[in-house]
């Protein structure tokens, strides 16, 4: 299945695809479009949005799309609802959820240094 999120990955969008591709759909491709051009991609090339507002797996109140992911597709593994907490700590500037959430800040801070491209 064709999955389609934001341009200019970061922690969250990095992790997302991780999580779909290892538990959810092992055969998931990943595609990339601007914020203002995500939903009508997502139709035109019936792809499955992630990661952006107004759609099933966004951010929902304090979950992040790592959690809406985990949530709908029934993933129940400890280890992942515990990488859930460091993920939205991360993404979300919460460093003081998880000592772990400012290590992969940084990480994928520095990896977007020095990538050309998605």
């Amino acid at each position: 299945m064709k999955w389609i999120m934001r341009q200019n990955v970061h922690v969250e969008r990095v992790a997302c695809t991780w999580l779909i591709k290892r538990f959810v759909d092992p055969q998931a491709t990943f595609h990339f479009a601007s914020p203002e051009e995500l939903h009508e991609t997502a139709t035109r090339e019936n792809a499955i949005p992630f990661d952006a507002q107004g759609i099933e797996l966004g951010h929902k109140g304090d979950k992040c799309t790592f959690e809406a992911i985990i949530e709908k597709y029934k993933l129940k593994d400890p280890a992942l609802l515990d990488l859930a907490k460091i993920i939205r700590a991360a993404d979300g500037n919460r460093t003081e959820l998880t000592p772990e959430s400012i290590g992969l800040e940084a990480i994928a801070a520095g990896s977007m240094m020095i990538a050309k491209d998605d």
